[in-house]
């Protein structure tokens, strides 16, 4: 079971937190949930029927503690009558013409939109991200199915010159089969969003496994799209649901009959599922571990380069796999911008996610503010300072804590782990080649920015002695990606690639096709075989 402790809420030592009442939360859950279809129990299994034969696990609100639902999860047999209904669904879907399947996650897209509010407010009551950020996700979601309905008319190969007089060479590509998409707490819609949209105008089906402490988000996601699937005659198992824990991530990861595994989450977790898919020579798409850094130099735009870090280190509570966690200051302009930047975090309004003006939600569950206090006690034991926040808020309901600054050695050993807390690690540096360096050492490669107005920085932040990471952006805070471009990272990323750009192509295969109509027999490469 997900569950919280509950106790009453008391003002915030230096803000002033917002009243709540247990009566609300339990009429604006309830409300939620009836304006999603859901009710106090739900099944979380769903392959054209809804049924779970699993544990039944209750999730709650991370500000709170109120317990807002129940799922009974899947059960093995369950996932395995699951795959076989998605598997034949494939068959079906993939002799679909792409442009027909674009109009069908077209319809998906505006039936999302019609949600928008309910939702994303589910995502703020169960995953903890302020009521913006949560409808903001949907959004997302929304915009990559326009995105994925563009793209169902143009999944083109190419054609090739052949080197044979009377053969045409091309490049096809078909649907794989089923895509299993195993997503994290962090982002409960937009992950799947991203992967499914995609793989539906691809022709392939989906199963899906979220994660057990947002499964009442699962569920409701899979409710609106089983209805445009089932009121347009198609079988529901094409975007199938199978809520579960570890158990039901491990056999997705096993099976044959998934021929693609795309999984978000942590390195470790991320380096066991690849080994899992790539022994029985499945594909896989690893979004995994974050260690973004900002680096401003001495000529950077100060007063943007504040308002970015603000919201790239303490949005989501520090929760995004593209959270700021380093900040490399020029020395030239470093005490100056901690002072301001302590100003900026001292103006945080940190409480319910629900109510207007804050700015920071709790963490998602009580092991993330264990975490949290391991590393503010691992960044003292290191030789580093606390220079704003660093306390767990133990006098709130929920799980809160405060948005912390530290100043530390780059390579002290907590600055290269990854912690999903609102702490942010600062560190000064003389020289652009040096901060590169240290943006480059940690084993994570997803997102970095740099702040410069000079045209020589930038061309070298962005070129083969720069950042490794997949995200290398300028004068722009390490979070906030668009649809449109590829996202993903490089090392203990994982080095998958989603939403835009080419990332389509890893929900096909890719053929190469020569046609011989010489009625010859001619060789490549100048060949004689006769």
């Amino acid at each position: 079971m997900y569950r919280l402790k509950t106790a009453g809420m008391r003002p915030l030592r230096g803000l002033q937190a917002p009243k709540f009442s247990t009566t609300a939360a339990a009429s604006t859950s309830s409300a939620t949930l009836k304006a999603l279809g859901l009710d106090s129990f739900n099944l979380g299994v769903y392959n054209g029927e809804w049924s779970g034969n699993g544990s039944i696990v209750e999730t709650t609100n991370p500000a709170t503690g109120e317990v807002l639902g129940a799922v009974q999860q899947a059960s093995a047999q369950d996932l395995d009558q699951t795959l076989q209904k998605a598997s034949k669904a494939a068959k079906m879907w993939r002799s679909v013409p792409a442009p027909k399947r674009g109009e069908v996650v077209r319809k998906m897209r505006n039936a999302l939109n019609d949600k928008i509010e309910p939702l994303g407010r589910l995502v703020a009551l169960e995953m903890g991200k302020i009521l913006p950020e949560g409808i903001g996700e949907v959004q997302e979601y929304i915009d990559i199915a326009d995105y994925a309905v563009g793209l169902s008319r143009m999944l083109n190969g190419q054609v090739i010159p052949s080197e044979r007089p009377g053969h045409a060479m091309m490049e096809v590509w078909n649907p794989l089969g089923v895509v299993g998409v195993i997503s994290a707490f962090n982002f409960p819609v937009a992950v799947y969003g991203w992967n499914s949209a995609l793989s539906l105008v691809c022709g392939n089906s989906v199963v899906w496994k979220g994660s057990p402490t947002t499964s009442l988000t699962s569920v409701a996601v899979t409710k609106i799209l089983a209805e445009v699937l089932e009121s347009n005659g198609l079988p529901g198992a094409l975007c199938s649901l199978a809520c579960g824990g570890a158990d039901i991530g491990n056999a997705i990861a096993h099976d044959k009959r998934v021929n693609l595994v795309s999984f978000t989450g942590s390195t470790k977790t991320g380096r066991d599922v690849a080994t899992v898919v790539q022994k029985r020579f499945g594909k896989h798409i690893l979004e995994l571990g974050g260690n973004n850094a900002i680096i401003v130099h001495k000529d950077a735009d100060i007063d943007l380069a504040v308002r970015s870090i603000l919201f790239a280190a303490v949005g989501t509570a520090g929760q995004r796999c593209t959270t700021t966690r380093r900040l490399f200051l020029h020395e030239d302009i470093h005490d100056t911008f901690i002072e301001r930047l302590i100003k900026a975090y001292g103006q945080i309004k940190v409480g319910n996610p629900l109510h207007p003006g804050v700015l920071c939600g709790p963490l998602h569950t009580e092991a993330a503010v264990q975490a949290f206090e391991q590393g503010i006690s691992d960044v003292t034991a290191q030789g580093g300072k606390i220079l704003h926040g660093g306390r767990a808020l133990k006098d709130m309901p929920g799980n809160f804590v405060e948005p912390t600054i530290t100043s530390i050695a780059h390579d002290a050993p907590v600055v290269h782990r990854e912690i999903f807390a609102p702490i942010l690690h600062t560190i000064k540096f003389s020289n652009l080649p040096e901060a590169i360096e240290w943006n480059n050492e940690v084993g994570q490669g997803l997102s970095s920015s740099l702040f410069t107005t000079s045209p020589e920085n930038i061309f070298h932040w962005i070129g083969p002695a720069g950042s490794d990471c997949g995200i290398v952006n300028v004068n722009i805070p390490t979070n906030g990606a668009e649809i449109g471009g590829a996202f993903g990272g490089e090392k203990e990323t994982g080095g998958g690639r989603e939403s835009g750009s080419t990332s389509w192509q890893q929900y096909m295969r890719r053929q190469t096709c020569t046609i011989n109509y010489s009625g010859q027999l001619p060789l490549a490469q100048g060949i004689k075989f006769e």
